[in-house]
C-alpha cells in the first residue's frame, strides 16, 4: 500500500483520559486507502524531540478527509502533540505497516479485545465491520474504569464488555477472566491490541478454543519503515521481522510464542 507524507492541520485536541488526549487531524485532499490496524508516524512540535512517534489510526472520517489518533501521554514527545492547538500543522507519515486481514477473510461473528490504549485501533475497526452489516463484540480491559477510553463512541458499532483489576466496572480481573462473555458466546475470528502479556494470554486462550486470532503488537517503532531494525520479532516463518514494516498485525500462528 502506497505511503504518503503530507501536512495536516489540527482540528480538533481533546482529553479523553486521565494521560490522553484525541488528536484530529484533516488531510489536504482525499484521504488515502488504509486499513484498520495500521499506524503513523507523527512529527513532534516539539523542536527538542527529533523522531517521529508511532500512533496508530483510531478512526477515518472519509467525508470530511479526517484521521483521528488517541496520544498516550507518556513522554516529552507525546506531550508536544498532546499539546498541539486547532490550526497547528503537524507533518504526518501514513498509513505504514500491515493492518488486521478482516477484508479478505470471511467472519460474522468477530470478537475485538483491547487492554489500555490498545484499544485505539479497535475503533476503526469496528467502523468498518458495522458499514458491512456485521456487528462487532468488544471486550476491553483496564486496571480501572476511568483507563478505557471513549466507551460511549466505541458503543455506537457493537456491544461492550468490560473487565478491570480493581473491578470498577464489568467483570474484576483481566480480559481472559470474563467468563460472562466467553463462556456463553461463540465467536470466528479475534482481533487483539494491547500489552504483550495480554496479548499472548488471549493467544494461548484463542489456541485454546480453536479461534483464529490476529494480534497487533506494541514494540518500540522508532522509523516505521524497516530501517532501524528496533522493532525485531522472531516469527515462524520468516524467522526476525521488522514489526512497523510486516505487522504491526500478525496472526498467532506466526509467532514463536509457546514453542
Amino acid at each position: 500500500m502506497k505511503k504518503y507524507q503530507s501536512d495536516m492541520v489540527v482540528v480538533d485536541n481533546v482529553m479523553v483520559g486521565p494521560c490522553a488526549t484525541l488528536l484530529t487531524l484533516q488531510y489536504p485532499g482525499t484521504l488515502p486507502d488504509m486499513v484498520a490496524g495500521q499506524f503513523a508516524e507523527l512529527q513532534v512540535p516539539s523542536a527538542k524531540v527529533l523522531l517521529r512517534r508511532p500512533i496508530s489510526i483510531h478512526a477515518i472520517d472519509r467525508d470530511k478527509n479526517l484521521v483521528e489518533f488517541i496520544i498516550q501521554i507518556v513522554g516529552e514527545g507525546t506531550q508536544s502533540l498532546a499539546s498541539a492547538k486547532t490550526g497547528d500543522v503537524i507533518n504526518v507519515l501514513l498509513p505504514l505497516g500491515n493492518g488486521f486481514g478482516y477484508r479478505s477473510t470471511h467472519v460474522s461473528r468477530p470478537l475485538l479485545i483491547g487492554g489500555g490504549v490498545g484499544v485505539a485501533p479497535l475503533l476503526f475497526l469496528g467502523q468498518d465491520f458495522a458499514e458491512h452489516g456485521i456487528k462487532p463484540t468488544f471486550l476491553f480491559g483496564g486496571r480501572t474504569e476511568n483507563l478505557i477510553l471513549r466507551k460511549d463512541e466505541f458503543m455506537k458499532y457493537g456491544d461492550l464488555f468490560m473487565t478491570t483489576e480493581d473491578g470498577s466496572a464489568g467483570e474484576k480481573g483481566f480480559v481472559t477472566n470474563h467468563s460472562l462473555l466467553l463462556d456463553n458466546e461463540q465467536f470466528d475470528r479475534i482481533y487483539a491490541c494491547g500489552p504483550t502479556p495480554m496479548l499472548k494470554a488471549v493467544a494461548r486462550w484463542a489456541m485454546e478454543h480453536e479461534i483464529a486470532c490476529e494480534v497487533s503488537l506494541e514494540h518500540k517503532m522508532a522509523c516505521g519503515i524497516g530501517a532501524c531494525l528496533c522493532c525485531v520479532e522472531d516469527t515462524a516463518d520468516q524467522g526476525n521481522v521488522c514489526v512497523c514494516k510486516e505487522g504491526p498485525v500478525f496472526t498467532i500462528d506466526r509467532l514463536k510464542w509457546f514453542n
